[in-house]
Order: structure tokens, then sequence, then C-alpha cells
């Protein structure tokens, strides 16, 4: 089990931004970092230097990080510049061991300063795909910590394409580091309402009791934009919708709403039983297309369709819109179909989960909906079940009303951190269980792989379904989620549905 990094005055940590001059690093990694300090949260002695190939002034640098960060008063712009003293920058190459040399002694440079006998060493790969092995090997041979202290590399994903390359990242990975030093990242899982999805299932005994296939009849776990790809459609049809939001985002909820109980909260504990190679994933059966509808979009009249966006290889099949259903074979949810949804160019923005319950035995009622849970996870976090209400007044009538749990009015001053924030903490931390593990990986791409080979296949047949710009998706929607299992309420509008 790794161990926290802590403001102790024999202890002096560097953060590395690899990819410094890209948009994650300015957009989500420095915004996050920054979070962190202005909360107390980053010790002032912690450094962060930024590393890229372009040659960028430090003046010009800072100006850039700080164009990305925004302040709501006059302290936090002080504060904000504090955070900015400890951000410099070193510019090199991914692919040379002279100038990770370079690197390494600019950070051998910063610790000197520091008495401190420990030093701790955190590599954040805000870096493409394409550089991420000879980017860890070079930090690996030439900026690794040689004194007492911590190594830590951060790897945003894709971790791959399919389960050979995934293979292959990972065994280049393992070659320089240990597995408790990767912290593969997937932001979504640093976000408030999956994080709550733990304490929902293991801390409410009512909860607990009903989450099984005897009172669940089907969950939806759906992410939803508004945008289409605006101009980086190149790169998105590379991955397409399956690989940037299904096979990592939803599937990582998917695990946390399915696994059973850990031992403990013992971080490496929640992570061995998100997985432990059969449990879970390793119960879910490969994808066939029977099992899913894809979609792309097209033009509205006013928005550009897909294709239209001219970084887009042209005749492209690449689907922007994808569902599927899931059936985990094991004794709790043996039966019960797990439908993933996500979506580019579509009516609203949200990503939420959907647990409906079996229909009331022996019901004595007319006109009565499924109960369901619902956890809003973005945007305006909440909880609310849905349950039948006796319509108020003389009527013996029923409608359908809610149990409200919107964190907007609940915890309206408490602030809810970046996804970033919160997993760049547990990263300092030492805390795994918001992360993902190589053996988690495996079992996710063997799901996937055969579906995504057999879409991408050189003579393959399949199309995608058009869907209108800003619709609900394919027309065909509807009917994939009524033919497995969903009931949808006619009528019903929860108030806070986005």
């Amino acid at each position: 089990m790794t161990t926290p990094i802590t403001p102790d005055k024999d202890e002096t940590t560097v953060i590395v931004v690899l990819g410094a001059s890209g948009d994650l690093a300015f957009k989500k990694t420095y915004p996050a970092l920054f979070g962190l300090y202005k909360n107390n949260l980053l010790h002032e002695d912690v450094k962060i230097v930024g590393y890229a190939r372009s040659p960028i002034d430090l003046a010009d640098f800072r100006k850039r990080v700080s164009s990305k960060i925004k302040t709501k008063s006059e302290q936090e712009a002080r504060v904000l510049q504090d955070f900015l003293n400890l951000c410099t920058y070193v510019a090199g190459k991914y692919d040379e061991e002279a100038s990770f040399k370079r690197l390494n002694a600019y950070i051998e440079e910063i610790e000197a300063a520091h008495s401190g006998a420990i030093k701790h060493r955190v590599f954040y790969m805000a870096l493409p795909p394409s550089v991420f092995i000879p980017a860890s090997e070079g930090i690996r041979k030439s900026c690794y910590t040689p004194h007492p202290g911590t190594n830590r590399l951060v790897v945003e994903k894709p971790f791959g394409k399919d389960l050979q390359s995934s293979k292959e990242l990972g065994l280049a990975l393992a070659q320089h580091w240990a597995e408790d030093e990767i912290y593969r990242i997937d932001h979504y899982l640093g976000k408030e309402m999956v994080k709550n999805l733990m304490v929902l299932r293991f801390a409410n005994v009512f909860l607990g009791a009903i989450w099984h296939r005897f009172y669940i009849n089907n969950v939806q776990i759906t992410f939803k934009e508004k945008i289409g790809t605006e101009g980086r459609g190149g790169y998105f049809d590379e991955f397409g919708i399956i690989r940037d939001i299904m096979q990592n985002h939803l599937l990582q909820i998917l695990t946390i709403i399915a696994m059973e109980k850990p031992v403990s909260l013992d971080a490496e504990d929640v992570r061995n039983e998100k997985v432990q190679k059969v449990k879970v994933l390793r119960c879910i059966e490969p994808l066939t297309m029977d099992d899913v509808l894809l979609g792309q979009y097209v033009t509205d009249g006013k928005t550009p369709g897909y294709r239209d966006d001219p970084t887009v290889p042209k005749g492209s099949n690449t689907p922007t819109f994808a569902a599927a259903v899931f059936y985990i074979n094991n004794e709790r949810w043996d039966g019960v179909p797990f439908i993933l949804k996500c979506g580019k160019a579509l009516d609203n923005q949200k990503a939420e989960v959907r647990i409906q319950f079996q229909d009331v035995p022996g019901n004595i009622y007319s006109d009565v909906a499924r109960n369901e849970l619902v956890i809003r996870v973005q945007p305006e976090e909440s909880v609310y079940i849905k349950l039948m209400n006796k319509q108020p007044g003389l009527s013996a009538a029923t409608t359908i009303s809610e149990l409200d749990l919107s964190y907007s009015k609940r915890y309206k001053d408490v602030p809810i951190p970046d996804a970033y924030e919160s997993l760049i903490l547990d990263v300092m931390k030492g805390d795994k269980s918001n992360f993902v593990r190589d053996d988690e990986l495996d079992a996710a791409w063997k799901i996937f792989t055969p579906l995504l080979h057999e879409i991408e296949a050189p003579k393959s047949k399949i199309v995608p379904e058009e869907y209108v710009f800003g619709s609900r998706g394919p027309a065909g929607l509807d009917e994939f989620v009524k033919k497995h299992g969903y009931h949808r309420p006619a009528g019903y509008n929860y108030s806070a549905n986005l």
C-alpha cells in the first residue's frame, strides 16, 4: 500500500506536468492544482514544473495557466499569483534522454533548495497516447528520485484502443514502473456523485436490502452531451463514442453499482472488490451487435452534422451515439439488464444513474408506475426516489412523486470539488481506490474488443442510425430500452430533469 505525501518539514514534493502546453493541462490539470492550493490542500512548499516540447517564456507560460483559472475575489486573485509563483517550465522532447536529464537536473536544483531528506516526485502525463511509452520510460530512467521518498506516475485515458494495445501499454509501463506507482486516471471516478455511490449502497440499510435481482428490474447509466465534435472530429473519429465514454466512464459506474461490499474502506480492499478478476466485469459476456444500438448525428439545418466536420474522414461510420445492454452472470444480478447510453449532439446535457425496481406484486391500484432511484451525476447533483403517492384532496387516485435530495438546496453553501481536484488529492494521499487497475483494464477490454473490431473491420457493413442534431438520439432508442425492460411512465416529468 502506498503512503500519503504529507506536508512535513522533512519532505519536499515536486509535481511535473508533462504536456504542460496542451489543452488538458491548461483546462484541467492546472486549475485543479490551483483549487487544491487555494483550499490549503497543496502545501506551499510543493513546486510544480511544466514540461512540454514547445519553447515558452516563463511569463507567457504563467499567463496561459492563469487564463483558464477564474477567481471570484481580490483575495483569490492574490492567491492565484502565489500559486503561479510555484509554477515553472522546462522545454524538452518526450523521446530524448538528454531532455529528461535536463529536466532531472532542474528538479534536483529545486529539491536542493529544501532541507528535507525525503523527496517526492509526482509525474502527471497530460499527453497524447502516442508518447505515453517513451515519456514514461524517459522519466523512469532519468527522473526517478534516488532519494528516500515516492515516485508516482499519473496516466490519462485512453488506455489503449483494444485489448491488444492496452496490454502493450500495460507491459511497457510495467517494465519501468511498479503497479502501486501507477495512477490511471478516469476523471469520472472523482465526481462527487460517483464517489457517493459507495455511501448510498453500503451505509443505508434499506438500500442494501433491496440491491439485487429480486427487487431491481433494470439499471440505466446515461451520458448526454449537447455539443458535437466541434472541429475535433479527426481526433474523435480515431476513438469513437464507445471508447471515449462507454468503455471507461460508464463501465466504471456499472462496476461500483454492481460490486460486492468491500472488506473495509482500505483503498486496496475497495479496488480488489471492484474487479477481483472474476467479479463483475468477468461475469459479463463480450458484446455483440445484437446488444447495441449505434447512431451518428446529422445536421438539423443549422448546425453541421458529424460528417460535415472537415476534420472527419469522408464517409466515416464512426458512432457518435451508442446504447448497449450488459448482463452480469452472477447470483446477485442474474437477468438484470444494465443499459448504458452515451452520445453527442443530443437534446440536453446530463449524466445519471437510473435504477428501476420491479412491479408491485399483487398490485391493488391502477396506473402504478415502478419505483426508481435516480442519482444525477451532473449537472445539478441530486438523488431522488420516484414513488407512488395519494393525489392530495378528496380524490383517491394515485400520483407519481419524489423524495428529492437536490444538492443545490441541501448543500447550497458547500462547494462541490472538481473531479480532477479530488483525484489529484487522492494521488497525493496515496489512495488508489478511485484509479483503474491493470487487471480491471484487461477485463473491460475483453467485453468491448470483439464488437469494436466488428464495427471497424475494413469491409464492415455496419452503418450507424442517423439522428438529428439536438434530438434525443436514434429513433430506435425508445424501443431498445423498452425491449430490455425499462417502463417509461406516460406524462411524468421530474421538475429538475434536464
